[in-house]
């Protein structure tokens, strides 16, 4: 198989497109998509609007951004590989509301040798506490950072600036011939909505690949089975003088019990691998009522089942021993996307094909949450997540190794190739 590499070709045009990007303030709003504004930010679609005119420019064809703030476009085939089966590449816009993404001022530490980064507010990187990051200066990788005060974005602008990067060298070498490839960048993925409101009908492919992952060699093809909870606790106010005699119920209380007895053991910062487990995200409200909300996340169905009852038990109890009442409701976010994949194995065997070819050899590992791939699976569409090369998402300790995100360039240039002698 012939192997096409671009980094020398690509590595300044990639950084100075990724540096751009996470310049562009693109955070969503969980709260406002909840509500089913989509996009959640205004920002966001100022943000598609120039990568719109961006991609245009790079020859991509049908480009347009929908009312609903997603970015489609395709790069036609070759002439004379029109028959072959055409493939979508995906990435978000957005970034998480978690951790500021406004004014980030990326900073690039050329051939990084292992130093510790001392950056604003307090924010430290050190390959004491970074195996990833020890292995980026053992190769003496170039990476970027944030200044401290924000995160960075890798996620997901480095998958952006990777397949824009890539789709730009396959247009430009006429020598790599390939069939017509699709783009989808989406708004609102940090929010659980990013497929809410997906341009079905204009993608013709019959299988996509998102480009948000993390580590080099990386390759997801299972994820979480995710729901969002939401408990609320119903009190009684009274004045605090006379609550006794009064029977004030003080629903805070119950809520911060609600809290307590969620197993010590089974949150995200006690668990890894295939384990799964409830997060606590909000808690808000007063004696009268407060409102509890939660992530689920478990890797098996009948995982999932038990842990929606657990938390109904819990919610309960807790309300019966306070004599408050309680609501509980829950919300489907996404489903593991692993049986759907098993039974297309040709889809996951092309990319991995692209990674040898690219000088990768692919790590299979799940996903400890989801991907707009997650979802794009369940509306009929198998979807792979590839790395991006960003490590440390959703924090102002996020970094990203220019040489990982050149080797994901080169496994998109190379999956078109693949896919071409995979039909001939």
């Amino acid at each position: 198989m012939k192997i096409f590499s671009s980094n020398s070709d690509l590595q300044t045009v990639l950084l100075n497109r990724f540096v751009r990007y996470v310049r562009c303030w693109s955070e969503s709003s969980g709260e406002n998509a909840d509500k089913g504004i989509m996009p959640s930010t205004s920002q966001q679609k100022v943000f598609a609007k120039s990568l719109l005119t961006e991609i245009k420019a790079v020859g991509l064809k049908n480009a347009q951004l929908t009312a609903d703030g997603y970015i489609y476009a395709v790069l036609p085939a070759s002439k004379g590989m029109e028959y072959v089966p055409p493939f979508c590449l995906l990435a978000h816009l957005d970034t998480v509301d978690e951790v500021s993404g406004k004014d980030v001022k990326p900073i690039i530490h050329a051939s990084y040798d292992g130093a510790r980064i001392d950056l604003q507010d307090g924010v430290v990187l050190d390959v004491t506490e970074d195996a990833y990051l020890a292995q980026a200066a053992a190769e003496r990788d170039t990476i970027i950072t944030s200044d401290g005060t924000t995160l960075l974005g890798a996620d997901d602008k480095a998958g952006i600036a990777e397949i824009v990067s890539a789709l730009e060298y396959i247009k430009s070498h006429k020598e790599i011939k390939h069939g017509a490839i699709e783009v989808i960048f989406s708004p609102d993925e940090e929010t659980g909505h990013g497929m809410d409101k997906v341009p079905l009908h204009l993608i013709k492919s019959k299988c996509a690949y998102t480009v948000d992952g993390g580590h080099i060699g990386q390759l997801e093809t299972e994820c979480f089975n995710a729901y969002g909870a939401e408990v609320t606790f119903w009190g009684k106010a009274a004045h605090t003088g006379d609550a006794r005699r009064n029977g004030m119920v003080n629903a805070v209380h119950t809520a911060a019990r609600f809290i307590e007895n969620i197993p010590s053991g089974e949150r995200p910062e006690t668990t890894d691998g295939y384990d799964g487990f409830f997060a606590v995200m909000e808690c808000s409200g007063t004696v009268e009522k407060a409102c509890v909300k939660l992530l689920l996340r478990d890797f098996t169905e009948q995982g999932m089942a038990e842990r929606i009852e657990k938390v109904k038990k819990i919610a309960v109890a807790c309300a019966d021993s306070c004599r408050a009442k309680v609501d509980v409701s829950f919300r489907q976010q996404y489903k593991n996307m692993k049986a759907v994949l098993d039974s297309v194995p040709s889809v996951v065997k092309n990319i991995a094909d692209a990674y040898r070819a690219a000088g990768v050899e692919p790590v299979y590992t799940p996903i400890r949450g989801g991907t707009d791939g997650s979802r794009l699976t369940e509306l009929g569409i198998p979807t792979p997540n590839i790395f991006t090369g960003g490590h440390n998402y959703h924090s102002r300790r996020e970094w990203a190794s220019l040489p990982q995100m050149c080797a994901a360039t080169d496994v998109l240039i190379n999956l078109a190739a693949v896919i071409v002698l995979a039909n001939k």
